[in-house]
């Protein structure tokens, strides 16, 4: 894995018209109680009823986050549906935050891009749906109604900009004084998922385990006592410019930070050896959708082996890789590219992700403080 994008900050307003309810051309079918496409009289019927939609509101869906730009233009030139990005950078707390927000408005979003502990702690706010190749996502990697399926996964990395400082090869090397002032994690981990994930990989690469992560705690603790800790949320802006010279992250946006930051900072990244960590980002339909048709069908599509290889071809790996291997359906390219998954690779399990998500709300500000 080589190289880290972390999108800028921005906010893009929301234009979508709402369909109401009743949706699709000559149809009775309340689109909001739909959870399969038979329920709209099969997948041509839920293309036609999306389509009279004519929306979908997205949100935190960066460009460069798991290829979602190509994704979202894909859906978009496949169905004739206009996708409304908005907020591309916020966490996963700050997007139940607005669906809340801007209930029964035209802008509120459509579906959600989650990390686990977020989508655990809001079941309420979403609308049970399974997809047609429901059967290709592995048992344990969905809400049995489809509330929430586990979408694609990265490792946890270290990017650094090797011009600036050295190449680290553990994570006691980040409390060095080369790495004075330099260390950023993606977000907060009490509210994004990719930090909570930084947390993780720190526990298990000092002592602790999925059951355990007081550990991780612990070393930013100690990382910020050492005056490496940089509390300060990175964008491709702030690795542009230096401000940020290290960042832990997933490792698809690795990749998409070695793309545009080439010619200006020499961008490198590294998947410490030993016990790795993967958390599957979870994608939901909002049960107050404005279109909820056209939510209905972006959950095909982005669960379907087209979308699912852009995803791969980023470098994150899949929920349906394995069936799509099976298939033969994979993009070999782009998986030869990535490479398997490491052996030792940790994805907790959703009590494991409670009980982190309590610890850190109890532990984390008091650590770097």
């Amino acid at each position: 894995m080589t190289a880290l994008a972390i999108v800028a900050l921005a906010a893009t307003a929301l234009t979508a018209c709402s369909a109401g309810a009743d949706t699709g051309a000559g149809s009775d079918v309340d689109a909001k109680q739909a959870t399969s496409a038979e329920d709209f009289g099969g997948m041509d019927a839920l293309v036609e009823a999306a389509k009279a939609e004519g929306q979908l509101n997205v949100i935190a869906l960066p460009d460069t986050w798991a290829n979602y730009g190509k994704i979202i233009s894909a859906f978009e030139d496949k169905y004739d549906i206009t996708v409304n990005s908005a907020d591309p950078d916020v966490s996963s707390a700050e997007e139940i935050t607005a669906a809340k927000n801007q209930q029964g408005q035209d802008t509120a979003p459509d579906v959600f891009d989650l990390g686990s502990a977020v989508a655990l702690d809001n079941l309420d706010q979403f609308a049970p749906y399974q997809v047609a190749n429901w059967d290709d996502i592995p048992e344990g990697s969905k809400e049995k109604t489809g509330l929430w399926v586990y979408d694609y996964t990265g490792l946890v990395s270290i990017g650094y900009d090797a011009d600036a400082v050295p190449a680290p090869k553990s994570l006691d090397d980040l409390l060095g004084s080369e790495f004075a002032g330099k260390v950023a994690l993606n977000g907060d981990p009490t509210q994004a998922g990719a930090a909570a994930a930084g947390v993780y990989l720190a526990a298990l690469q000092s002592g602790g385990s999925a059951d355990d992560i007081q550990p991780g705690v612990d070393f930013f603790q100690k990382l910020n006592q050492a005056g490496n800790f940089l509390p300060l949320d990175p964008t491709p802006a702030t690795i542009a410019s230096g401000e940020t010279p290290v960042v832990i992250d997933w490792s698809y946006n690795n990749l998409a930070a070695a793309t545009e930051n080439e010619g200006q900072r020499n961008w490198k990244t590294t998947v410490l050896p030993g016990s790795a960590v993967g958390s599957y980002y979870n994608q939901a339909v909002n049960v107050d959708a404005p279109h909820p048709a056209a939510a209905r069908l972006w959950q095909e599509f982005i669960f379907s082996p087209e979308a699912q290889n852009l995803y791969l071809a980023a470098g994150a790996y899949p929920s349906t890789l394995a069936a799509m291997v099976e298939a033969d359906t994979v993009d070999q390219q782009a998986l030869d590219a990535v490479g398997e998954m490491p052996a030792d690779l940790v994805q907790f399990t959703p009590e494991q992700t409670e009980q982190a998500t309590s610890l850190l709300a109890e532990k984390w500000a008091a650590a770097i403080s």
